[in-house]
């Protein structure tokens, strides 16, 4: 099983930010990554005859970066890329087989109420089940 908190820690070794959170940005620091689980979340793997051979973590991170359209855009993208990179990986002691980025870049969704630029990114882990 992957949580949260494994996806958290693991950007911590993607991108340097002050701040990382999951389930909520309590103090909206700048700089911070929170990692949510998607609301709209993949249906479950299911095989007939047998269990399933991976499972499915859909995940979202919100980039709260600063007041700087240009610099949260950067940062964005220096993660997005990060993603892109990624040859292997296993998190929780569990193999991710793939990394299936949802958007073709950083998602824009603009300002919060103080003014602090931010960006998306959507993707889904796939991973081995332990049966």
């Amino acid at each position: 099983m992957i949580y949260l908190s494994d996806v958290r820690d693991w950007l911590k070794t993607l991108i340097s930010a002050k701040f990382y959170y999951i389930g909520k940005l309590d103090s909206k620091n700048d700089e911070s990554i929170g990692v949510y689980q998607r609301k709209n979340p993949a249906p479950p793997v299911t095989a007939i005859g047998q269990p399933s051979s991976y499972e499915i973590k859909p995940i979202s991170i919100l980039i709260h970066w600063n007041k700087n359209a240009n610099e949260t855009e950067k940062a964005a993208y220096e993660l997005y890329e990060q993603l892109t990179a990624v040859f292997s990986l296993t998190l929780n002691n569990t193999h991710v087989q793939f990394i299936q980025l949802l958007q073709s870049e950083p998602v824009d969704v603009g300002t919060d109420d103080s003014g602090v630029y931010e960006r998306v990114i959507e993707f889904n882990l796939y991973y081995e089940r332990k049966i």
